[in-house]
């Protein structure tokens, strides 16, 4: 290979790093001439480039020596020469030198960071907040709100609307889970809690822009909290549990205050008590799960009842059902996980037989088969029997010729809660039906609910357990009772569990703001306008609250304020319990 061939190349061998390259290097003497002195720099030559830049940017083999061409102006290209064959490879051309890029994320993704994606989170969960905002209080609107499949939803309970509602954004899906929380945890003040949420936000916002430090904010807003907590402790009114009768007032308003901004707020007064009734059914457990509500529709809501065991709407039956007896007194209960019937034949299922007695025989076996469980059943001492598979048309009348009641495909729920309330267990075989394995109540009975027909379960000895029989027009009317049912009764059982409550209706949102300025104006630096940015959002519950019954807003929380600040904390608006 001959240097003159390629006149502005240049061979390079491979300097220290922090070298400087000129062109009087003797390692940038051209192939086969002498190095040239410092006045003989040229144009063609990189001149003034660090070694680190190079190397970097064109990286050579440990053992091996290349070639870079320099045109004017320093416009670099680099490439590698095959001694070999002496042929250009060109591998890489730029017109200045760049650092070569690091991907770590894949295309597309979004790494927005800093102040301005602060604040597109916090308008994010302004916007979920103003889509619950108008539901809050006895005086919010319900909305309705169809899915994908066409199914409409009429509800005014924030953590419904929340879930219905297809959040994309990461920051507003936040608010979405702290809806959830709420529901799961406590059952009601979704909407509260949401709006709360995106007022502290909102009020931070001008201080984000401003640039003060995050850890700033939160370390004021734990302050905050921590103090509203104690106050909270300190003016919370106990529940007297020794006082029965007390007791059940201030649990029956819990309940009230809870129906109030619901759909069947009218009808306050009369759920309030059912609920009340329910919970003090259950055990010390107040397992939510041993209340069970079945919706009938038709009639009027004051129609619906509270069945003080379990019940359960009747289940498909065959000819014979109707000689069956529908009441009972102290009957033994049966719960079986086994099919009573004639099992028909698998697919592709062959038997060959030569003689008539052969097939008699395998048709005798599979009849003897079924009335050998039969027989099982009715000598075990059963007058109930209910099971989770089927029970064909041959069991049914057997049951019936001998005084007892059958019904199959019983849902696994309340198969399950007749045994947790009855006693007994399930059983996959019949071949140990013992008297320690069999349910027991004081009455078993068919009722005819409006146009369906249930079975009820009362006197249960086991374990307290009861029963809603929702009545109501529209599906979707019945569907927003029973979510207003759930959360009176998850009020109910925390006020139980924690026995404290407050004053309702925006007093303890007022009491807490009032408190926390007061507190603000004694304490220096930024925590002070941070505790009174927290204080101010407090405001949002009994503001909201005038707004969606039409009330001047402004007007009412001037007069709030005066008369907390006149040591009065528990007014309020419209009278309620939390």
């Amino acid at each position: 290979m001959r240097a003159e061939q390629r006149p502005s190349v240049l061979k390079v061998a491979r300097p220290k790093c922090g070298d400087t390259l000129f062109n009087d290097h003797p390692s940038l003497a051209s192939p086969g001439s002498p190095a040239s002195g410092p006045s003989s720099r040229t144009d063609s030559v990189v001149a003034n480039h660090r070694v680190a830049e190079v190397v970097r940017s064109f990286p050579l083999p440990a053992q091996s020596s290349g070639y870079f061409y320099c045109a004017k102006h320093c416009g670099l290209l680099g490439g590698r020469v095959s001694e070999k064959r002496g042929e250009w490879r060109a591998a890489e051309s730029a017109s200045k030198m760049m650092p070569t890029p690091v991907i770590l994320l894949k295309e597309g993704t979004d790494s927005s960071q800093g102040i301005p994606q602060l604040v597109s989170n916090i308008s994010a969960c302004q916007v979920i907040a103003e889509a619950v905002r108008t539901t809050l209080g006895p005086r919010g609107m319900d909305k309705l709100i169809v899915d994908g499949r066409g199914k409409a939803t009429i509800s005014n309970d924030g953590a419904t609307i929340l879930k219905l509602l297809d959040v994309v954004h990461p920051a507003a899906k936040t608010l979405v889970d702290i809806a959830k929380s709420q529901d799961a945890e406590v059952g009601d003040g979704t909407t509260s809690v949401t709006l709360l949420a995106a007022e502290f936000l909102k009020q931070v916002k001008p201080y984000v822009e401003e640039g003060l430090h995050p850890q700033i904010i939160i370390r004021a807003f734990r302050t905050a909290t921590q103090l509203a907590v104690n106050k909270i402790k300190e003016i919370a009114v106990t529940v007297k549990k020794a006082d029965k009768v007390e007791q059940r007032k201030l649990l029956e308003k819990c309940a009230m205050t809870a129906l109030s901004s619901k759909l069947i707020s009218q009808q306050k007064a009369f759920f309030a008590k059912m609920v009340v009734d329910a919970v003090m059914m259950l055990d010390d457990l107040l397992q939510l799960k041993m209340i069970g509500i079945k919706k009938v529709q038709g009639g009027a809501l004051e129609d619906s009842q509270l069945v003080a065991g379990v019940a359960f709407k009747k289940t498909f039956s065959y000819a014979g059902f109707e000689m069956q007896p529908k009441k009972y007194h102290n009957p033994k209960i049966a719960l079986l996980n086994v099919e009573l019937e004639l099992k028909a034949e698998k697919d592709n299922a062959e038997i060959r037989v030569h003689t008539v007695e052969d097939y008699q025989a395998i048709v005798d076996a599979e009849w003897n088969i079924l009335y050998d469980k039969l027989e099982k059943i009715h000598h075990s001492g059963a007058k109930v029997v209910l099971s989770k598979l089927p029970i064909g048309d041959v069991a049914t009348q057997y049951f019936a010729d001998r005084d007892m009641f059958c019904a199959g495909r019983v849902p696994e729920e309340d198969l399950k809660r007749t045994m947790m309330a009855c006693g007994g267990s399930i059983q996959t075989s019949v071949n140990a039906l013992s008297a320690d394995v069999l349910g027991r109540c004081q009455v078993f009975e068919e009722t005819q609910i409006g146009g369906e027909r249930y079975n009820f379960f009362t006197g249960c000895p086991k374990a307290k357990t009861c029963t809603f029989i929702l009545r109501g027009g529209a599906e979707q009317f019945m569907e927003e009772t029973e979510r207003s049912l759930h959360d009176a009764i998850m009020i109910v059982r925390r006020a139980i569990k924690n026995d404290s409550v407050v004053a309702g209706g925006g007093a303890i949102e007022m009491e807490l703001s009032k408190y926390l300025r007061d507190y603000s104006r004694t304490i220096p630096g930024k925590q002070q306008l941070l505790i009174g940015a927290y204080a101010k959002a407090l405001e949002i519950i009994p503001r909201q609250l005038c707004d969606n019954a039409g009330f001047d807003a402004t007007n009412i929380l001037n007069k709030l304020r005066a008369r907390h600040a006149q040591e009065e904390p528990c007014i309020h608006l419209p009278g309620s319990i939390r």
